[in-house]
């Protein structure tokens, strides 16, 4: 799995040609994904998103993760990034994860990429459940999972890491048994 597209939106693997246009999205980002995400800072340059590259290459080869850019639909606009990670193989389930670059927040771009990923998640890498993880206080990405449908399952205690600090966060759940994107709306390669 290393495409998905829909109308408007291309979730494709990094490619070495991205690692300038990444770097500069992850700087202009600070404010609001730096908030949440540690590795978002001001130092970000391309060498680490070449390193993040290669991390996101080896965990589609070992099946341990499928991380995406989030383009615009001719591939060539970095939007942000999303991905299925913290793979259970033993119990089936994963981890959906997402963040948008701020100058394109606010336009459902990371609903439509959560809605792609979970799709794919059930179908073509058949996980049970899906569960969307964020951090007390960060009303997008809990509006976001609300959006596709995630479950509020419980406000977790010391549950993610934010700024070193651990931090209660909301776990949502997807479940294949209740899932009903539609399949028309999808274009996989």
């Amino acid at each position: 799995m290393k495409r998905i597209t829909a109308p408007g939106i291309c979730l494709r693997a990094y490619e070495a040609d991205d690692a300038d246009m990444f770097a500069a999205v992850v700087r202009e980002s600070v404010e609001t994904v730096g908030r949440w995400m540690g590795w978002c800072h001001a130092e970000f340059n391309s060498d680490h998103a070449r390193d993040w590259f290669a991390a996101c290459d080896k965990g589609r080869e070992e099946g341990t993760a499928y991380e995406f850019g989030i383009f615009s639909e001719d591939g060539k606009v970095l939007l942000g990034g999303a991905g299925l990670n913290m793979i259970s193989k033993l119990h089936n389930y994963c981890n959906l994860g997402y963040w948008i670059r701020q100058s394109e927040q606010g336009k459902g771009i990371a609903t439509k990429a959560s809605i792609l990923l979970a799709d794919a998640g059930f179908r073509e890498l058949g996980f049970n459940r899906i569960e969307i993880v964020a951090a007390e206080g960060n009303v997008n990405s809990i509006a976001v999972a609300k959006k596709v449908g995630a479950q509020l399952e419980c406000m977790a205690r010391s549950r993610l890491m934010v700024g070193g600090v651990p931090v209660t966060a909301a776990v949502h759940s997807l479940l294949r048994q209740d899932w009903h994107a539609q399949p028309e709306y999808f274009v996989q390669k």
